[in-house]
């Protein structure tokens, strides 16, 4: 009977070792939602937010009003876009914690997607805000989207404050928000 060589027998449990690990920290970080926003520049940041006027997946008329007196999100998204369907239930989990204060909403723009299918994803999620439909992508345009997701953040006085081009986060958004606010008016 021949012996089995310890070596082979060791380098099995070490690269099984280091694939358990590997798999472990990859589906940490898959999971994961991002730990912060991180905000991109734009031409719009400091001026008054284009507007976001017409009918909504819904088939209502929406207006964004220009001094909404309160932080608006708006959200550009596509429901096929990975990041946007991650950041779909932080964007309900933000609404929901800011209803009742009034002091912050959200407002999605459908880009690149059909309006339908955005309607059932919103509807998935548990979306309760206004969601413009976009079909020529004007809003897209004035907002100078390239793609999914993108929000901006628009201050009370209906200033664009805060540009992002990645996924955000309840908790992101609220910090950016706190960072706005000490940041004093016009910001």
């Amino acid at each position: 009977m021949e012996m089995a060589d310890p070596r082979r027998h060791t380098a099995r449990w070490i690269a099984g070792f280091v694939l358990v690990i590997s798999a472990g920290l990859i589906a940490v970080l898959v999971a994961s939602p991002p730990a912060q926003i991180t905000e991109a520049k734009s031409a719009l940041l400091g001026r008054i937010a284009p507007t976001i006027s017409g009918a909504t997946v819904d088939g209502a008329t929406y207006r964004l009003p220009r001094s909404p007196g309160h932080y608006v999100v708006v959200n550009f998204f596509a429901s096929w876009c990975i990041p946007c369907q991650e950041e779909g239930p932080e964007l309900v989990a933000f609404q929901f914690q800011h209803q009742q204060s009034g002091d912050a909403s959200v407002v999605s723009v459908v880009f690149s997607d059909k309006s339908s299918v955005a309607k059932a994803f919103q509807a998935q999620i548990g979306a309760t805000w206004p969601t413009m439909s976009d079909p020529t992508g004007t809003i897209a345009l004035n907002y100078g989207v390239r793609g999914d997701p993108t929000s901006f953040i628009i201050n009370p006085e209906g200033r664009v404050v805060s540009s992002t081009v990645s996924g955000v986060t309840a908790s992101g958004l609220d910090a950016l928000i706190r960072k706005l606010e000490s940041q004093g008016p016009g910001r």
